[in-house]
């Protein structure tokens, strides 16, 4: 068994990122810039917004963050959307998911423009991904990608199975693996809640994205010797071991399922780490418009 390790390889993509971020602010006069939109307190929103923030500071680039009460209107967000979507010196916008049950996160995200979507969720990008044209590839997918080209996974003609389906993730990572390019080329099975024989198809897989969003969902029964494993999974426990008061795991069941595998990303300390460095690489092209000139 063999760490896929997210820490190493965001850390070593930073140092690249930041070089170039230094190059556009020689040319622009600026720096690239992220906007953030929190709504509410959601202490996993919280956590996952000052990371994004810490680490565009780490890389050269300005990051600012406006955050509303649940009680703002549907229609008070989107007119701030429409304002920073119109600000010519902000390269990315993210609104921080999830939102109160009283704004429809689809409204949301198409009142972003397109050419700020940094988080890769607007359908024009995603309908510009499943035709593998230019465009910002949502941040998750794109580290995972990034992950298995700095480990050199083979992938082509391989058998991937997806566990989740979300529009997050799931369906945007098995479009991904199946496209003509690497990583990719290889035959993928989405599955999900309703797939029949789940562990006998899961434990036919050469590669395994698990992104279903439930503590320890793959045992050691459902992968086969030799299986690449990639958790994506982030499910927190309150608990009075740690520092934050909380503990993380994983889709994966890593004690029990690391020893048969010949590679295996940790949570913490893979895929999460990863999303971060999707989220930057996606505002630095941005910034210099290598996406949509």
């Amino acid at each position: 068994m063999q760490l896929l390790d997210g820490k190493f390889v965001s850390e070593k993509l930073k140092e690249e990122i930041t070089a170039e971020a230094a190059g556009v602010l020689a040319i622009l006069g600026r720096k690239p810039h992220l906007v953030a939109i929190l709504v509410g307190h959601d202490g996993g929103s919280e956590t996952y917004v000052a990371s994004k923030m810490r680490n565009c500071e780490k890389v050269g680039f300005k990051s600012s963050l406006y955050r509303y009460d649940t009680s703002v209107s549907e229609s008070e967000l989107l007119a701030k959307i429409k304002e920073i979507n119109r600000d010519q010196e902000v390269d990315g916008l993210i609104v921080q998911l999830p939102l109160p049950k009283h704004i429809d996160p689809e409204k949301v995200t198409e009142a972003i423009d397109f050419r700020k979507d940094v988080d890769g969720f607007h359908p024009v990008n995603l309908g510009r991904m499943m035709r593998d044209l230019p465009c910002f590839v949502p941040a998750t997918p794109y580290g995972i990608l990034m992950m298995l080209e700095e480990y050199k996974i083979e992938t082509s003609g391989k058998h991937c199975v997806v566990v989740g389906r979300s529009n997050i993730v799931g369906s945007p990572i098995s479009i991904l693996m199946a496209r003509n390019d690497y990583p990719g080329n290889c035959t993928v099975t989405l599955t999900h809640s309703r797939t029949k024989d789940l562990k006998d198809v899961v434990r036919s897989a050469d590669i395994i994205i698990a992104a279903i969003g439930k503590k320890n969902f793959i045992t050691e029964d459902m992968v086969k010797p030799g299986a690449v494993v990639i958790d994506v999974g982030i499910n927190t426990e309150v608990s009075t071991t740690t520092k934050s008061g909380f503990k993380l795991y994983g889709d994966v069941d890593f004690v029990n399922v690391a020893p048969k595998t010949s590679w295996i990303s940790p949570v913490p300390g893979g895929v999460g780490l990863m999303t971060i460095v999707g989220l930057l690489k996606n505002t630095l092209a941005s910034a210099k418009k290598e996406i949509y000139p």
